[in-house]
C-alpha cells in the first residue's frame, strides 16, 4: 500500500491557453483540486513554494483554507525554502494551520532551489553569516524544530494583560505531533543522511544534485536506503516516512494522448544546477497496462511509502482530477498500491 498524493507548482499566467490566469485562480483552484483529489481517493495535496514568481508563494493561508474544506486528505508542501523563513512566525502559522486541519499537515522544507532573483532571501531580511545561505537554512530549521517541541523560553511580564501559566512562555498555538510530520527535501545522498540524523522524514524529488551514471530511480533508491540506515543508527523510536515525486500520465483518452503522448519515450536527463551536475528523472506516459510494467521497475517508488504525482495545474481542476482518478483506478491496484 502507498500513500498517493499530488504535487502542484501552482503556476499562473495570463496566456489564453492556460486555465489558471491569475493569482486568485491559482489559489482557489488549488483548494478545489484538493477537494476533488479527496473525492477520488487520493491521500495527499502538496504544493510547491516559490518567491518572486507567478506561482504559489505563501503556503499557510492556502493550507488552512484546504484544511477547512477537506476532512481526510493530508495537506503539505514540497518544499518551503527555509532561507526565507522567520522560524518563530512559521511555528505559529504552522501550528494554526495544523489545528484547523485536525492534524493533517505534512510540511516539506529544505534549503531551497534555484530562484527567480539573486539572493531573494536578503529582501526578506535574512542575511547569512559568511554568505553561507545553506547554513542559514539549517539554522532556521533548527530553531523551527525546537519551537515545535513547545518548550517555554521567554520570561513572562510580571504585570501581564492576561494571566500566564507558570514558568517560561513558548509560542502558541502548539499542535501536538506536528514535529513528527516535518519532511526535508534532500537533493543528495549526504543530505538524506543528515535528514535522518535530525529526525525528519525524507522528501526526494524528480532530480538529484549528483550523478553517478546509474539510472535516476536507482540513485534515488540508494539515497532512500542511506536515509533509512542513518535513521536506524540515530536511534529514533518511530518509523520515518519517505516520499518520491513522479510525473505519471495514463493515456486513457484522446485528450491525454494529445497532451502527453510525446512523453511516452521520456528518458533521464543530466544537467547542471548551481554549478554542479544533476540527474533528472524521466516522466512516465503510456497506456495503463504499459505504465504498470514500467512503474514496476522503478526501484525508488518501490522503496518509498508515499508517491507525489506532479500535476500540470494550468490544465485546470477537472483535467487534473481525472489524471488522479485514472492512476488510482487503472494503475495503482495493479501495482499493489491500493
Amino acid at each position: 500500500m502507498k500513500n498517493i498524493g499530488f504535487l502542484s507548482f501552482g503556476h499562473w499566467t495570463p496566456s489564453p491557453q492556460s486555465q489558471v490566469r491569475t493569482a486568485s485562480d491559482a489559489l482557489l483552484q488549488s483548494i478545489d483540486l484538493a477537494v476533488a483529489a479527496e473525492e477520488v481517493g487520493a491521500d495527499g495535496a502538496y504544493f510547491r513554494v516559490h518567491h518572486f514568481a507567478r506561482q504559489l508563494a505563501s503556503p499557510f493561508p492556502l493550507l488552512a483554507a484546504i484544511g477547512a474544506r477537506t476532512s481526510t486528505i493530508e495537506i503539505g508542501t514540497g518544499v518551503i525554502d527555509m532561507r526565507y523563513e522567520n522560524p518563530m512566525y512559521m511555528t505559529e502559522d504552522a501550528g494554526a494551520a495544523d489545528l484547523i486541519s485536525g492534524g493533517r499537515l505534512q510540511l516539506g522544507i529544505s534549503r531551497g532551489s534555484p530562484e527567480q532573483v539573486i539572493d531573494g532571501f536578503r529582501h526578506f531580511g535574512h542575511v547569512p553569516e559568511g554568505d553561507d545561505h545553506a547554513a542559514m537554512a539549517r539554522e532556521h530549521t533548527r530553531v523551527f524544530l525546537e519551537q515545535l517541541e513547545g518548550k517555554g523560553f521567554a520570561q513572562p511580564n510580571p504585570r501581564p494583560m492576561f494571566p500566564n501559566p507558570p514558568g517560561l512562555l513558548g509560542l502558541e498555538p502548539q499542535s501536538p505531533g506536528l514535529r513528527n510530520r516535518i519532511w526535508w527535501g534532500a537533493g543528495s545522498r549526504a543530505t538524506a543522511e543528515w535528514t535522518a540524523e535530525q529526525g525528519m522524514n525524507l522528501m526526494s524529488s524528480t532530480l538529484l544534485t549528483e550523478d553517478t551514471g546509474v539510472p535516476f530511480h536507482q540513485l534515488q533508491a540508494e539515497q532512500i536506503q542511506m536515509f533509512r540506515d542513518a535513521w536506524q543508527a540515530a536511534g529514533h523510536q518511530r518509523e520515518p516516512r519517505v516520499s518520491v515525486s513522479r510525473s505519471i500520465f495514463p493515456l486513457v483518452s484522446a485528450t491525454d494522448r494529445a497532451y502527453f503522448g510525446g512523453d511516452a519515450n521520456s528518458r533521464d536527463q543530466v544537467g547542471n544546477i548551481d554549478g554542479g551536475r544533476a540527474r533528472f528523472g524521466k516522466s512516465y506516459a503510456g497506456e495503463p497496462e504499459q505504465l504498470v510494467k514500467d512503474l514496476a521497475e522503478d526501484e525508488a517508488i518501490a522503496a518509498a511509502d508515499t508517491l507525489l504525482l506532479t500535476l500540470p495545474n494550468q490544465l485546470g481542476v477537472d483535467y487534473n482530477a481525472q489524471v488522479l482518478d485514472n492512476i488510482i483506478r487503472y494503475v495503482a491496484p495493479e501495482l499493489g498500491w491500493r
